[in-house]
């Protein structure tokens, strides 16, 4: 099957943080307190999804009130921080929501994605991921983590169900 009759499945979108919703860099200030800088575009096409029915899930290793307030910001159904295995978390996520694995895209970009980009219906990473995980993805994005491969893989996702992105945000669906 090839990607878009792949992306036309998708029900549940989730996605890693650090390497995909921002560049990987972590950023301390004097007091050790972490900041993530994030994309407005991928943001929006998260956005976008969400308003198309798609449901939306983030599964981090790390914990961090911005990624919260992120996740807030956006809408997304699922927050999961702090999670060192995540597979296991993606299978309550789908028992949940009565669900496949096939009916699942993630989009991660190093070795603990693994477990889950091996399960999924569509395996995607930023085309910045280490090569283990471009290895095993069915979609590699043309931009990096933190710079648009969210983006592109929710206009994916939506235009081979045929919603057109700008269609939601002018409000046409």
């Amino acid at each position: 099957m090839d990607v878009k009759e792949k992306a036309k499945n998708i029900k549940l979108m989730a996605f890693d943080v650090d390497g995909v919703f921002t560049d990987g860099s972590i950023i301390y200030d004097e007091n050790g307190k972490e900041t993530k800088i994030f994309n407005a575009k991928d943001g929006q096409g998260v956005v976008c999804a969400e308003k198309a029915g798609i449901i939306t899930a983030i599964i981090t290793a790390r914990e961090n009130g911005t990624v919260a307030h992120r996740a807030k910001n956006l809408g997304i159904t699922e927050l999961h921080q702090g999670i060192k295995y995540k597979l296991t978390v993606l299978e309550d996520i789908i028992n949940k929501y009565n669900i496949s694995f096939e009916e699942v895209a993630y989009m991660g970009d190093d070795l603990p994605d693994i477990c889950i980009l091996e399960k999924v219906g569509l395996a995607c990473c930023p085309c910045d991921a280490v090569d283990e995980v471009r290895g095993i993805c069915d979609f590699v994005s043309t931009k990096n983590g933190g710079r648009g491969a969210i983006r592109e893989l929710c206009d994916l996702v939506l235009c081979s169900k045929g919603i057109e992105p700008l269609d939601i945000v002018l409000g046409k669906k």
